[in-house]
């Protein structure tokens, strides 16, 4: 009775604490079925999470995928690029600006208004919903410039920098790239070289140097840059928006194993002159706006990677329906069903994670939230990239041959497969995530 008395309380705690209106207590199942193919609320599982809000923009969400982006896709891949009307259609149906996060921008999406009580399952679904394209690239292509390039413009940017930059960027007129990762400084982000000086006048700064691998880097308008300009380590590093129209911008694609529509750059700037004026927040306080900006864009990681790892199971899952060998289906194979088996407990407690670390995001303060979801959301990264690669693997070794083919029925898991490296490197490397999850569990025992 103890107990039972005890999940009452919490979950009424859970109710007057999270948004005053009751989560659905059950839901509606929504979407194909495919048993695991979704996140256990699409099929009829109780949730403590969800609302109408929610389900509703789900639907917004996949109904846009299905029309506007999935038929597409491979072609879009193929091409390397995403066709500029896209990102005006998904501002113009209510979705680009929610890429950013809790709170909805309301003064720069001009009349675009949010779901009702707007908050980070939203954007959860968002990218989850989207990710279902199977294409790393064109997801990235689409949004993830927007997701990781925006935020610290508005988070810490002056209020006519927010306007001048995220009103066009949200609204889909123009995009824009984060540019941290240098040829000789990647996950050591504090020992970047690319530098900014300021000009005799006091009225520019000097920006020289290079940035590499750089997410939507050849179509973007703005770049929001790390720059050296103060002494050596973290303490000397600041944040700029630099435009493409400035003289000396010089942008060139990289062909890469996978992402191939994502537009990764390899961007020198040779003395170009920035108005002080696009200094992001405080000079040589840039650093500690990166690591606040990680924290999101790792969590990105995870929706993505692991509806990613979700898609090669669902794929293999129907495939081995279909598929007959030695006279009976793939699925009467018992190595067969340990395979799916193995793929669906690795992915389905990684989205019980997830949906742990989003709750946490929605109700800590923002004091809390880097201290004690830094380390937690690096992990995750982890566990996600770690389940989409076993996933990836695995998928493609059930979908046999056909996985190997760019187009056809194995085409979603061939280019998954490909872009497993994008996920488990970039945003930092699963090596420096776990050393980094542990030194953040050691600081915090260390204070006990």
């Amino acid at each position: 009775l103890t107990h039972y008395y005890l999940s009452f309380v919490l979950a009424n705690k859970m109710r007057r604490n999270y948004g005053g209106e009751d989560r659905q207590t059950h839901n509606e199942p929504y979407g194909d079925l495919v048993p695991f193919g979704d996140p256990n609320w699409y099929r009829g599982y109780a949730s403590p999470f969800y609302k109408k809000t929610h389900s509703d923009f789900r639907l917004k969400c996949r109904s846009f995928v299905e029309k506007e982006i999935l038929p597409f896709v491979h072609e879009w891949d193929e091409s390397k690029t995403i066709p500029k009307e896209i990102y005006i259609k998904t501002y113009e149906a209510g979705i680009l600006p929610g890429v950013v996060g809790k709170p909805w921008q309301e003064e720069l999406t001009d009349g675009i208004q949010p779901p009702p009580d707007f908050d980070y399952f939203h954007e959860l679904i968002l990218f989850d919903e989207f990710a279902r394209c199977g294409s790393g690239g064109v997801l990235w292509g689409l949004l993830e410039g927007v997701h990781i390039g925006l935020p610290p413009v508005l988070n810490f940017g002056s209020e006519e920098l927010r306007r001048r930059v995220g009103r066009p960027v949200l609204q889909g007129k123009s995009i824009i790239c984060l540019c941290i990762t240098e040829p000789y400084a990647g996950s050591d982000v504090a020992n970047i070289r690319c530098e900014a000086k300021k000009d005799p006048t006091g009225r520019f700064y000097i920006v020289t140097g290079e940035k590499k691998w750089i997410t939507n880097g050849i179509w973007a308008d703005y770049f929001t840059v790390a720059v050296r300009t103060g002494g050596k380590g973290s303490s000397g590093i600041s944040l700029l928006v630099i435009e493409k129209s400035m003289k000396g911008v010089e942008c060139k694609r990289m062909d890469c194993m996978g992402v191939w529509a994502s537009g990764t750059t390899f961007i020198t700037f040779d003395e170009v002159r920035v108005p002080v004026e696009n200094l992001i927040g405080n000079e040589n306080e840039g650093f500690k706006y990166i690591m606040h900006n990680f924290n999101h864009e790792r969590w990105g990681f995870v929706v993505q990677a692991n509806r990613f790892a979700r898609v090669c199971y669902e794929e293999a899952f129907t495939y081995a329906h279909r598929r007959r060998t030695f006279g009976q289906r793939l699925i009467d194979h018992a190595v067969i069903r340990h395979k799916l088996a193995e793929m669906i407990r690795q992915i389905e407690a990684t989205h019980n994670l997830l949906e742990n670390i989003t709750y946490q995001m929605n109700t800590l303060s923002e004091e809390q939230k880097p201290k004690m979801l830094a380390g937690i959301t690096a992990l995750a990264k982890v566990q996600a990239t770690k389940v989409f690669e076993f996933c990836a693997r695995e998928a493609a070794q059930i979908f046999g041959g056909a996985s190997y083919v760019r187009g056809g029925q194995g085409e979603k898991v061939e280019r998954l497969y490909r872009d497993v490296r994008a996920y488990a490197i970039p945003g930092g490397s699963e090596e420096i995530m776990l050393d980094f999850g542990v030194r953040d569990s050691m600081k915090q025992f260390s204070r006990l």
